[in-house]
């Protein structure tokens, strides 16, 4: 029997303190970055939700991008630089949307 490694995402319902401008963020299952400053943490390894890794450096939102008429906003982990794609929420900060998207990212 081959060793089974899951690919698909696990949603994971859990609040948490955001490390770079310090809001409560009130998670939903699907939460990974913060509404007010959209900063995210390098906290999944290989499946999104997974929480496997090791890094746990802060990711800096770096870019925009829009597919489907929906905002993607593009991560990257200030420890190791590796970089994610996440979707925007219905409650981010739309002002900061607009800063990435303009290459405003402080």
């Amino acid at each position: 029997m081959k060793n089974f490694i899951r690919k698909n995402f696990i949603r994971k319902k859990e609040n948490f303190k955001c490390d770079n401008c310090g809001a409560k963020v009130y998670g939903n299952g699907f939460t990974n970055h913060c509404p007010n400053c959209l900063y995210s943490k390098h906290v999944d390894d290989i499946v999104p939700g997974d929480r496997q890794s090791k890094c746990q450096g802060i990711m800096k939102p770096i870019g925009l991008e829009i597919k489907n008429q929906k905002y993607i906003i593009i991560h990257q982990c200030q420890n190791c630089g590796k970089e994610t794609k996440n979707k925007a929420a219905g409650n981010d900060n739309f002002k900061m949307l607009l800063k990435i998207s303009a290459g405003i990212t402080k």
